[in-house]
């Protein structure tokens, strides 16, 4: 007659079990095992599943796993691996000649309990996920908003920056895009952007980030070559702006939080005036539109400008535009009129008649060398502050 089987399970061999069954999963902590091999020895030996309130706890583990870093593929082996190894100790099993029925009996309720903790562990985990996920995305968030806002807390905002991939004791400038739909977070633009820049080993100083619908970048710019590389980049993901409307606006460097800040801005108005400009390059760069800058600095002075140079073209017959086309032409090749009629695919004489009426309506001749600059200037501003259709 065989010896009965011990009511308790043996403390040393569930021991050795889960130690196993953690060098199985890759070596994590058996101790994320909690209760269940003894668990499923009593629920074996009593031929009932888990209790409700066991399963639950389970849910727990599956929130510390996921709060730990630990990853579900291991927290599941580990489960699992811990079930097959205990189950030549389980008492039926060792029975099985005796009582074969038993065995069955003892797999239904094994794969029962590894089914109900699997089940728990997962949904833990992931809802523990989420709300890690939903955190990190508030916390970034808020990095980025004090970051481009300028925060008082500097050191506070240094100490947080390299969470985000980004070392702000070098110089760093932004890129502002817009497109005609408006740029969200966890598209899978954007995460083809942020990986494009971020480079095939995700060690590239830069952020990606959304905005009030427009696209924000965040990178190292120690040089021009850098910002150049970025910008290839970035044409290279968006594709033609043609297909999606996109324009971008870029800032020149500077160092800190501060430099991030000032770019930001510049960033900005580049675009802005980007728009107004009708460049034919989608990217404007303030480092290219400072003379821009110097001239909108006092609005009033550079309407008063544009006013008093420009004004009489105003109502002309055909428009103002080809008017300020011609004369941005004219001046940009020197004052060479064959040269003007070359980029603008005209005759010399329908160049030589539109300066002349330029002449004729403001009282400024712009074929004069004297009287260039101040055309220039005032064509420069007109364009800037969309003169004549905005309102200056």
């Amino acid at each position: 007659m065989p010896e009965p089987r011990p009511a308790q399970p043996d403390a040393t061999r569930l021991q050795a079990v889960a130690q196993d069954a953690a060098r199985d999963a890759g070596g994590i902590d058996p101790a994320l095992l909690g209760d269940f091999l003894d668990a499923v020895w009593r629920a074996v030996v009593s031929g009932r599943r888990l209790s409700t309130a066991r399963t639950a706890r389970y849910r727990a583990v599956g929130e510390e796993a996921a709060a730990s870093g630990v990853a579900l593929r291991a927290l599941l082996d580990l489960y699992l691996s811990a079930a097959w190894r205990l189950w030549r100790s389980l008492p039926p099993v060792q029975d099985a000649a005796v009582d074969p029925e038993g065995v069955v009996t003892a797999g239904e309720v094994v794969l029962r309990a590894s089914d109900d903790a699997v089940a728990a562990l997962t949904e833990g985990y992931q809802i523990a996920r989420r709300q890690l996920v939903r955190r990190e995305e508030s916390h970034r968030r808020e990095f980025v908003d004090d970051l481009l806002a300028g925060t008082s807390d500097l050191p506070g905002l240094l100490r947080r920056a390299p969470r985000h991939g980004l070392d702000l004791t070098g110089p760093h400038a932004v890129c502002v895009v817009r497109a005609d739909a408006p740029f969200t977070d966890g598209t899978a633009q954007v995460a083809a952007i942020e990986r494009r820049l971020q480079g095939a080993q995700a060690d590239a100083d830069a952020l990606v980030a959304t905005k009030d619908g427009a696209l924000v970048l965040v990178f190292a710019a120690p040089d021009r070559e850098a910002v150049a590389e970025v910008l290839d980049r970035l044409r290279d993901v968006l594709g033609s702006p043609q297909r999606t409307g996109w324009r971008a606006g870029v800032g020149r460097p500077g160092p800190g939080a501060g430099g991030v800040v000032g770019s930001y801005e510049q960033a900005r108005r580049a675009l802005d005036l980007g728009d107004r400009l009708g460049a034919g390059d989608p990217v404007a760069d303030a480092a290219d539109l400072l003379v821009y800058e110097v001239l909108l600095r006092d609005r009033d002075v550079a309407a008063d400008l544009v006013e008093t140079t420009l004004g009489g073209l105003r109502g002309v017959r055909g428009g103002v535009d080809a008017y300020l086309e011609t004369l941005e032409v004219y001046l940009a090749a020197g004052g060479n009129a064959t040269e003007a009629a070359r980029r603008l695919h005209l005759s010399v004489r329908a160049v030589t008649y539109r300066l002349a009426r330029v002449r004729d309506l403001t009282g400024t001749d712009p074929t004069r060398p004297e009287q260039r600059f101040g055309v220039q200037a005032a064509v420069l501003a007109a364009r800037a502050l969309g003169w004549p259709g905005a309102t200056i």
